[in-house]
C-alpha cells in the first residue's frame, strides 16, 4: 500500500493500565537514587515495549517510535554499570526479535539538544554520546543497521545564520560516529524559516554524506519555502535506500485548529484536521498528534485506507 501509519512513544489505552516505555526522573532524583534506580526504570520501560508492539500488531499498526527516555539519564553511566544489565539485554533482544518477526518498523528520535552541526566541542561530544546510546540499544535488539531502524535528528544549529558552516560541521562530525549510528541516522526538516528545509538538507547533507531525509509535512509549511510540498517530499523520498520504505512525519497545528491561545504554530494538535498528502509515494508516516493511537484511529475514520498491512 502507498502509506502505512504509526504513532510515537505512548499508547494512550495501555498507559491507563500503567504500560509505559517512557518513565523517567528528574536529575535530582537520579543524583539521590543513583544508577540502580535508573536501571530499574530502564528495565520497566523495556519490558513495556513488547506489550505495546503486540497491541500494535493486533491492530495492524506497523510503525512505532520508541521513547528516547527508555534509559533515564543514560549519558551518566555505562550500560555495563546497570545491576540488571544481563536482564535488560535479554528483554531488548526479545523486543527486536518480535519486531522483526512481525515486520514492525521501530525508531528513535533523540532530543533536540543533539547538534552535530555545533561549533562547541562539549555539545558535539554530548551529541555523539547520546546517539551512540541509541545505536547500542538497537544493536542489543539486533535490529538492521540501516534507516529501517532510524535514529532521527535535526541539524540543530545554523551556526549564526551560516548554513554552509552548519553543513560542513555536521558532515565532519558525522565521521566521529560508529557504523552502528551512521547506518541508521536520518535528518529532518525544520519548522522555522531560519532553519533547514528538505531541499537544503538534500543539497547540504544527503549529497555530501548520503544521510536520508525524514520529510515532516507540518514543518514544511512553517519552514523555508524554497520548494513546493510535492517537490520537497519527492526529494526526501529519493534519499532513502532501496528496500527501505521512507519515513515521514505528519501533524496539524494546535493553534490553528484547537487552541488559538497557543503561542507556537508548530505545537501539535490532539487530533487531525488535514490529511497527509503522499503524491503516490509508498511511505511510512509517524502521526505526531498528542492523542497517539486514538488520533491514528480517528484519522483512518476520516480518511480511510484500503489496507494497513
Amino acid at each position: 500500500m502507498p502509506v502505512r501509519f504509526g504513532y510515537a512513544c505512548i499508547n494512550m489505552e495501555l498507559s491507563e493500565k500503567g504500560i509505559l516505555c517512557s518513565r523517567t526522573m528528574r536529575k535530582a532524583t537520579f543524583q539521590k537514587k543513583g544508577i540502580a534506580y535508573a536501571a530499574e526504570l530502564a528495565l520497566s520501560n523495556a519490558k513495556n515495549i513488547l506489550p505495546i508492539l503486540k497491541w500494535n500488531n493486533d491492530n495492524n499498526i506497523k510503525v512505532f517510535r520508541i521513547s528516547s527516555t527508555l534509559m533515564p539519564w543514560a549519558s551518566e553511566y555505562e550500560f555495563e554499570d546497570m545491576p540488571n544489565y544481563e536482564e535488560f539485554c535479554s528483554v531488548l533482544g526479545k523486543i527486536g526479535k518480535y519486531a522483526r518477526m512481525t515486520g514492525q518498523k521501530i525508531s528513535f528520535h533523540p532530543g533536540q539538544f543533539n547538534c552535530l552541526a555545533s561549533e562547541k566541542e562539549h555539545v558535539i561530544l554530548n551529541c555523539v554520546k547520546d546517539l551512540e546510546i541509541h545505536g547500542r540499544l538497537f544493536d542489543l535488539m539486533h535490529m538492521p543497521k540501516s534507516p529501517q531502524s532510524k535514529i532521527n535528528i535535526h541539524l540543530g544549529s545554523t551556526c549564526g545564520n551560516n548554513r554552509q558552516l552548519a553543513f560542513d560541521n555536521f558532515c565532519r562530525n558525522f565521521d566521529r560516529l560508529s557504523e552502528s549510528v551512521k547506518t541508521r541516522l536520518t535528518v529532518e526538516n525544520d519548522d522555522k524559516e531560519s532553519m533547514f528545509s528538505s531541499k537544503m538538507l538534500y543539497e547540504g547533507i544527503y549529497k555530501q554524506i548520503g544521510v536520508p531525509i525524514v520529510f515532516d509535512a507540518h514543518h514544511h509549511t512553517l519552514g523555508p519555502q524554497d520548494a513546493s510540498y510535492e517537490e520537497a517530499l519527492a526529494m526526501a523520498v529519493e534519499t532513502w535506500p532501496e528496500g527501505v520504505r521512507p519515513t515521514c512525519h505528519h501533524s496539524n497545528s494546535r493553534k490553528k485548529y484547537e487552541d488559538p491561545s497557543v503561542s507556537r504554530h508548530a505545537a501539535h494538535s490532539d487530533y487531525y484536521y488535514e490529511p497527509f498528502t503522499d503524491h503516490g509515494h509508498e511511505v511510512d508516516v509517524v502521526l505526531e498528534a498528542k492523542q497517539k493511537e486514538r488520533a491514528l484511529f480517528d484519522y483512518l475514520k476520516k480518511w480511510p485506507q484500503e489496507d494497513l498491512k
